[in-house]
């Protein structure tokens, strides 16, 4: 789907990849729907789109509120009338800590954000997708839902379902005016960590530079994720450590998953 002259919802909006898929739609000529639970971290959104504010509404919701995302499609329609595309990227990380040391609310807020999340707006959105003559879904999975993180397996599994949801609804929409594409993000530079509300993890400074010289930009991550919209793309990787580790993950998962657990071990503590 070409976007310029769509209308596309953005979850997460605030802030990283969400932020910067906003102002990367505005670029492409698109009218955009941004969505955030934090409504400073929308303001900054508006504050950076310059002369495009005029094709930019904000809306303050809760992806996890499935009544509030339930009204969102008319509050969309009021400023824009029309829905063209969704793209979920609202997402947290757990704490960095095992399965076995994570309590069950924090499961449950994870699961709550990064699959219920989407599942809303799916299945509000949805419905309006449909009805254009071409129509746009794209889910932001992670590395961490095709490769195992220790310290993130409730993350992981949270972002394994968005996986499999949305090669689920490619299926089934298969033959219909939407086209659907899942994101797999390597390491990118977002606040995802304080957004959270998870403790950053203590590492050396020679770990923490070389973790940050592998990350990829939040704007890089965006472009990315736009190309591959406009091509109807199935599936993007993004980011070198995203494309590699899907690759190793195939061929040798044992591997995969023995290299990603010497990595993390210093994170773990």
């Amino acid at each position: 789907m070409k976007v310029a002259g769509t209308t596309v919802v953005v979850t997460g909006a605030g802030d990283g990849i969400g932020r910067e898929l906003v102002l990367g739609l505005l670029a492409r000529g698109a009218r955009v729907a941004a969505v955030s639970r934090t409504e400073a971290h929308l303001e900054e959104t508006v504050g950076r789109a310059g002369s495009a504010v005029d094709r930019l509404s904000t809306h303050v919701v809760d992806v996890t509120d499935r009544a509030a995302v339930e009204a969102l499609p008319d509050a969309v329609l009021g400023s824009h009338g029309q829905v063209d595309g969704v793209v979920n990227c609202a997402g947290i990380i757990q704490p960095f800590v095992p399965l076995l040391d994570l309590a069950y609310p924090e499961i449950e807020r994870v699961m709550d954000v990064n699959f219920w999340g989407p599942v809303h707006t799916v299945k509000a959105f949805l419905p309006h997708l449909l009805a254009r003559p071409v129509a746009h879904l794209v889910n932001v999975s992670s590395m961490g839902g095709f490769l195992p993180v220790p310290g993130q397996t409730a993350y992981g599994a949270s972002k394994a379902a968005v996986r499999l949801l949305t090669e689920g609804l490619h299926a089934e929409l298969a033959g219909t005016s939407v086209s659907v594409t899942v994101v797999f993000p390597g390491a990118t530079r977002t606040g995802i960590v304080a957004n959270s509300g998870v403790r950053t993890p203590e590492i050396s400074d020679a770990t923490a530079r070389r973790l940050e010289k592998r990350m990829t930009s939040a704007a890089t991550a965006a472009r990315r994720i736009l190309d591959a919209v406009e091509r109807d793309a199935y599936r993007v990787t993004v980011g070198t450590d995203a494309t590699v580790m899907d690759l190793l993950a195939r061929l040798a998962p044992e591997r995969a998953a023995r290299l990603v657990r010497t990595r993390m071990r210093e994170l773990l503590g």
